[in-house]
């Protein structure tokens, strides 16, 4: 073994133990509020023992191949200490685990810059200009396919799990509320703002507290109590986040068992407003119990590999299907969390009045007109053309506060 040889396995192993040290820190030194090391066994032993197999193989194989772990493991390390370390530096500053994701980040230069070295250095000089450049050309090709198919979705599901809003903001509700909060059914405290009912309902506006504001705003101008909290991990909620909602009806649940204590909500008039990843955990809680009784659903659409092979069609669903595979696995290990159950087998169960909103051109809102033909219980459906996810509250904006507030009229207060 040659000496630069082995200097190259001593930084190889620096960074690749850099990374294990914020993976360990990260999951089991340091986890969320809330939360203990047991709840992040898979997030945590999974890498961890990757990257324990990485470092045993790396002496033991050819040079290309410790090139390829090099770089593979340096886009891990860029990727996972920039979404989260550099992302909360930026936000609010470094704190807890930021630290040693920021020295990820070093980490992660240090592997990729190791991993060009290693390929420049073994290049193969003596074959035709031709055929060198053309065996550097499938190199390349093998390489944008793997950082697509593969690296790209595992830092997704990586940030997807570690990345929510870190702040409360500002308040724009033009009306007095009360600071409140409650407890989930698996022990997390969730904090929030709660409006006052003042005609005896109230609506759960979801998720967090910043684009809700929008619907709670003029519910409130109408009299309905809304509450709005932040999610599972995000702001001054405990509990790990997770931008697909996994795990999220459980803060529904939480916040109906607590506006049923309310004195101002009278019985049977709790009902929901959920935007993009709250409109897929309103259907979902509304699938679960009947104490939701009426549900708005904005821009709902896919939280996972099952429901998006019922999205995509032809060829676009099969090319995509080591990408979404790998997306989703990523996700369920580092949330330490299964996918839930698919919307399509779930909103069948719903029986409660349902207005489905979506933008009906198309993106990731296409599946609406399947929810709708599915829901068993009085329904509606908006469509609306030429606005992006979630839009038509401000394309439409005196448009969709007379339909919602209709709607939530006629399912909530029509009995008194």
């Amino acid at each position: 073994m040659t000496t630069l040889t082995r200097h190259n396995e001593l930084l190889a192993g620096l960074g690749i133990g850099v990374l294990a040290l914020h993976i360990a820190d990260d999951s089991f030194l340091q986890p969320q509020p809330g939360t203990s090391a047991g709840d992040h066994l898979a997030g945590g032993l999974v890498p961890l023992a990757l990257i324990a197999l990485a470092v045993a193989a790396y002496p033991r194989v050819r040079a290309g191949v410790r090139a390829t772990l090099a770089l593979v493991f340096g886009v891990v390390a860029l990727a996972i200490g920039t979404t989260e370390a550099g992302y909360y530096t930026l936000k609010v500053g470094p704190s807890g685990d930021d630290y040693t994701g920021l020295l990820t980040i070093v980490a992660g230069l240090l592997l990729l810059g190791l991993g060009t070295g290693t390929l420049w250095r073994t290049r193969k000089l003596d074959d035709g200009r031709l055929r060198r450049y053309l065996r550097r050309s499938v190199i390349a090709v093998a390489g944008v396919a793997i950082l697509a198919e593969l690296m790209f979705p595992i830092a997704f599901g990586y940030g997807a799990t570690r990345i929510l809003r870190p702040v409360v903001p500002a308040e724009n509700l033009g009306i007095a509320y009360d600071n409140v909060s409650f407890t989930t059914s698996d022990g997390l405290d969730l904090r929030g703002w709660y409006i006052p009912s003042r005609n005896g309902a109230a609506v759960i506006a979801f998720p967090g507290r910043s684009g809700p504001q929008k619907p709670a705003r003029f519910l409130a101008r109408h009299g309905y109590g809304v509450l709005l909290f932040d999610r599972r991990g995000e702001s001054e909620s405990d509990g790990d986040g997770n931008l697909f909602g996994w795990g999220g009806d459980k803060d529904i649940l939480a916040a109906i068992e607590f506006l049923k204590s309310r004195p101002d909500v009278e019985p049977g008039r709790i009902g929901g407003i959920g935007l993009s990843v709250g409109a897929e955990l309103m259907l979902q809680t509304a699938a679960e119990t009947d104490e939701l009784a009426a549900v708005v659903s904005d821009g709902a659409g896919t939280r996972s590999f099952a429901e998006e092979m019922e999205e995509f069609h032809g060829v676009n669903k099969w090319l995509g299907i080591p990408m979404l595979a790998i997306k989703t696995a990523s996700v369920a290990i580092f949330s330490n969390t299964a996918p839930p159950p698919k919307l399509t087998d779930l909103v069948p169960r719903i029986e409660q009045p349902v207005f489905f909103i979506y933008a009906s051109d198309g993106g990731v809102e296409t599946m609406n007109p399947t929810y709708y033909r599915l829901a068993r219980g009085p329904k509606t459906i908006w469509g609306i053309p030429e606005i992006g996810h979630m839009g038509g509250i401000t394309a439409h904006p005196e448009k969709y506060e007379r339909r919602v507030v209709a709607f939530f009229d006629r399912a909530l207060l029509r009995t008194r």
